[in-house]
């Protein structure tokens, strides 16, 4: 009878300790990773917009159906991330779908998610001797009330492998939802001012780019017309902006004109200057003698910017690694369109030092300039540069569409990588400091706050392409059919110089994901499968061996 109270008694108190512990977890609940990159630990960024979600946010993803692997390790990544979200806040719903499931007229369905934006993937699947073609859209949509926002899943790299795809794609999946978020729920828009009245691009070669601003941004255009009559009015105005946009000016700037910005600068407004410091256009080149004269151009802010620390240099930097352009050979109805090598083109792969160009697509640069970084009081990061094998051709020069015939001498290459874009930070000194000021301006400083400045040693980096009057997308190029990170690396940009919440430095996020080595997959494959089949047979006859040994021992004493 004691075994049994005994006994009884353990089951009581067993049970006892499971409710309680069931009581506990119900009123406290916590996760746990235990993943060496930490990939599942949610940024406090991240979380404080997760938060606010006060509605319920549903998120369709689209790449569902029989994947391949890499396509299901992605699926996944992102079914564990938004678990992590559904965790912090239950307000987020999210369900795999597969477009195409069940669609008779598949080919219009795929026709109606393009023209959403949401465009397929057309993958080579290998099953035996048989190969087939199939579209996969890595794509989410998140939806809060009637607002919509797309979430691309998928984060290529040129040259990246299959695995170097993957990672890069998780790695930007925590950002890629939390802008998602921030876009829903974001009330009060920051401001930029598109700079106007110098030269500056037209509106429908910043078309795509402004449009993709507006998602988190209120844009409007500025003149410093009035600035002689009215100086404060303008900097006034000025100053109502969060940050101001001066996409490749061709005018000279007025000493006026330079001292507002400066005291704009001085009183914490940031800008971005892509700046063409040489008169170059590859339009120019199409004549019929194929040829154009490069020469610098003055836009009278040297000194501006040799105050706050740089120097664009009137030089054109010609790169070994280049995109190309299309010309056409031929004549009539004999014509054909070759892409050809342009060395004053730069393909620029980013340095992946910064939240800004981290995991981004390689860029293009056309007829750009070089920086130099000068001593001054503000952090220089440097965020792109060209290729070590460049150099720098001097203007005035010839520019003429024979070089593209000619093998180019690689030991002149050898001017090392060029400074193309770098971030300045921190405090600034007037350029004005000292100086007789051209204009009478209330609450002039000498230093500034902690304030952010860009400096890109090219204007066309943000000029998209257009097709029948209409803008195309900003980095596709409609000749080649390439596609490259200008526009990425400008939002970045933007977004890095406005966003108090932190948001952008989650792109800093670093994951090592684990693949399998498919060459000793294949040499090691009948190991692995004896091993699988056999080793838990030898197991258990040993473990049956065993048990019959210590049985006969115990009942034959």
């Amino acid at each position: 009878m004691s075994f049994y109270k005994k006994n009884n008694k353990t089951i009581f108190l067993t049970v006892i300790i499971l409710v309680i512990v069931h009581l506990i977890s119900g009123r406290f609940y916590s996760r746990f990773d235990l993943t060496q990159d930490h990939r599942y630990t949610i940024s406090e960024a991240s979380k404080k917009i997760i938060n606010t979600l006060n509605e319920p946010v549903i998120i369709d993803i689209l790449l569902a159906g029989d994947l391949q692997p890499e396509f299901k390790k992605l699926q996944t990544e992102t079914r564990q991330l938004l678990e992590e979200f559904a965790a912090i806040n239950p307000n987020i719903k999210f369900s795999f779908v597969d477009p195409l499931e069940g669609e008779s007229n598949q080919n219009e369905t795929i026709s109606n998610l393009q023209q959403l934006g949401l465009t397929p993937l057309n993958v080579t699947v290998s099953e035996g001797s048989k190969v087939s073609q199939e579209f996969i859209f890595p794509w989410a949509v998140a939806n809060l009330g009637n607002k919509s926002v797309k979430v691309s899943l998928l984060k290529s790299k040129l040259g990246a492998s299959s695995e170097e795809r993957v990672n890069n794609s998780v790695q930007h999946l925590e950002y890629g939802f939390s802008d998602a978020f921030k876009k829903l729920t974001i009330q009060e828009k920051k401001k930029i001012a598109v700079l106007k009245g110098n030269g500056e691009l037209d509106d429908i070669y910043l078309a795509d780019f402004l449009t993709t601003l507006r998602d988190y941004y209120r844009i409007a255009p500025i003149t410093l017309d009035s600035i002689v009559d009215s100086p404060q009015k303008t900097l006034n105005q000025l100053q109502q902006f969060d940050l101001t946009l001066i996409a490749k000016p061709t005018k000279k700037f007025s000493e006026e004109e330079k001292y507002v910005l400066d005291q704009y600068m001085m009183h914490g407004g940031k800008s971005i200057w892509l700046i063409d410091q040489t008169v170059a256009e590859l339009d120019s080149l199409f004549n019929d003698q194929g040829k154009t004269i490069a020469f610098p151009r003055d836009l009278n802010l040297n000194d501006l910017f040799f105050n706050y620390g740089v120097r664009i240099n009137p030089v054109l930097v010609n790169d070994l690694y280049f995109t190309q352009i299309v010309l056409a050979t031929g004549a009539g109805n004999d014509s054909q369109y070759n892409p050809l090598p342009w060395f004053y083109s730069p393909m620029v792969f980013s340095k992946n030092n910064h939240p800004i160009n981290n995991n981004i697509e390689a860029l293009r640069f056309q007829f750009a300039n070089n920086i130099d970084t000068l001593k001054s009081s503000t952090k220089k990061t440097i965020l792109l540069s060209s290729s070590p094998l460049s150099k720098t051709d001097g203007t005035p020069r010839e520019i003429s569409l024979d070089i593209i015939g000619k093998q180019p001498d690689k030991n002149t290459y050898n001017d090392g990588d060029q400074t193309l874009a770098v971030l300045l930070e921190g405090t600034f000194s007037s350029a004005y400091q000292n100086r007789v000021k051209p204009l009478k301006i209330t609450d002039a400083k000498d230093q500034s706050t902690d304030t952010k400045m860009l400096v890109v040693a090219d204007g066309d980096l943000i000029k998209n392409q257009t097709s029948n009057g209409r803008p195309l997308e900003l980095g596709y190029d409609k000749w080649t059919n390439n596609f490259y990170g200008n526009k990425e690396f400008l939002l970045n940009s933007v977004n890095y110089m406005l966003d108090d919440s932190g948001l952008i430095n989650i792109r800093s996020k670093k994951v090592a994901l684990a693949f399998l080595d498919t060459e000793k997959v294949v040499e090691q494959k009948k190991l692995w499968q004896v091993v699988n089949i056999g080793a838990p047979i030898v197991l258990l006859l040993l473990f049956g061996w065993i048990f019959n040994l210590v049985r006969r021992k115990k009942y034959t004493t």
